[in-house]
């Protein structure tokens, strides 16, 4: 397990591909177990960890996410994301080049829990939720672009589904339109950055993870990478 932050009242971890942050119907180990085993061991834990979901990101992708280890940071830490205060940057690797480098997305979505996707709606259809993603090209490839992508709103697949619906799916991304799987399983979105006040110390948080591998082609500036 990657720690990518720790403290008395919250730990940050670097999310694998294909792992799950908390249990579902799959029945597989999710991260939320795998955290409080580290702490159980590490600090000589007797009895049940606490160890709280503060949010989560979809299993085939990677990056940072943050677990509470008291009620109280949960508590105030879910007052911040439900208010927007909580900022959350990410990478991704798109098919093709965005007609814009730069361009603020706004789309109606309804997320489908049976199919486990969202679609793209109708403003006024029933369930549909204004959804807003800011995005800017950071290189770009012969085949591929990568993005950095600022969440203005939290919705459930919300970069998958919005830039597949602007004609660029993330490479991998079978659900929403990619070519073809990448090797490992997952989709090259990864939630690279995130900025918050510590709910405890209100000190100012600001945590990276370096890019995934196959962006870093791009980065280099290999022109039919990856």
């Amino acid at each position: 397990m990657d720690v990518i932050y720790e403290d008395n009242h919250i730990i940050v971890v670097n999310k694998r591909a294909g792992e799950i942050v908390q249990g579902d119907k799959t029945g597989d180990k999710p991260l939320s177990e795998e955290v409080k085993e580290y702490i159980k061991e590490k600090y000589q834990k007797p009895g049940n960890v606490f160890c709280g979901v503060v949010h989560r990101i979809d299993r085939p992708v990677s990056g940072l996410v943050i677990f509470a280890r008291t009620s109280k940071a949960l508590e105030r830490l879910n007052k911040m994301l439900r208010e927007g205060k909580i900022h959350k940057t990410y990478r991704a690797l798109v098919e093709g080049h965005p007609e814009k480098s730069t361009s603020l997305l706004e789309n109606y979505l309804i997320s489908d829990g049976r199919m486990n996707k969202t679609f793209i709606a109708r403003p006024g259809e029933k369930d549909a939720k204004l959804s807003k993603l800011q995005y800017n090209t950071v290189a770009t490839g012969d085949r591929y672009t990568l993005l950095e992508v600022n969440l203005l709103t939290g919705r459930k697949h919300q970069i998958r589904a919005m830039l597949s619906a602007m004609g660029n799916p993330i490479k991998g991304d079978l659900k929403y339109g990619a070519k073809r799987s990448n090797r490992d399983g997952g989709i090259s979105l990864q939630a690279s950055h995130i900025e918050f006040e510590h709910p405890v110390s209100h000190a100012q948080i600001t945590l990276s993870v370096p890019p995934l591998p196959d962006f870093i082609p791009l980065l280099k500036g290999s022109i039919d990478a990856p």
